[in-house]
């Protein structure tokens, strides 16, 4: 029966062991437990919460520069098409200037030719004068009218 008692004793002794173990010892444990889950739970949220806003924060820099790419293109293709606009006028303007010089150009031209037939028209008018008056002081003989005609004719 020493065996029954010792073995009752300690099977008491294990119960009141196991009763304070689970009225003062588990639940401090139990509370240390669920605390260190919920850091852990918490720091796993906050670590992907920080890889998602950095995916976004790497969308919107992509988009600034995307958007900043554009609009450089945009200035580059504005800036060309402005010099191509300014070298168009400069063409059209020095056209425009060139035709102007050129009427001019030809309105001198034939103020000078109109000038130079007019001129032309004097002198042939002052030698047919005065080769009519060389016919008219000299006898009238053929040989003679000749030779003041081809004077005349050497003269013009």
């Amino acid at each position: 029966m020493n065996i029954n008692l010792t073995l009752l004793g300690q099977m008491i002794t294990f119960a009141m062991l196991v009763w304070v173990t689970m009225k003062y010892v588990w639940p401090p444990i139990i509370k240390a437990m669920q605390e260190r889950q919920k850091q852990i739970a918490d720091g796993l949220a906050a670590a992907e919460r920080g890889k998602h806003e950095q995916q976004l924060a790497e969308e919107r820099a992509k988009k600034v520069l995307q958007e900043a790419k554009q609009q450089a293109a945009d200035i580059v293709a504005m800036a060309q098409k402005r010099a191509n606009e300014i070298v168009e006028s400069a063409k059209d303007t020095a056209r425009q200037e060139g035709d102007r010089i050129k009427v001019a150009a030809q309105s001198e031209i034939d103020q000078e030719v109109i000038r130079a037939r007019e001129e032309l028209r004097k002198q042939v008018g002052t030698l047919a004068i005065s080769g009519a008056e060389r016919i008219l002081k000299k006898e009238i003989d053929a040989k003679a009218h000749n030779q003041v005609i081809k004077d005349l004719v050497s003269q013009i």
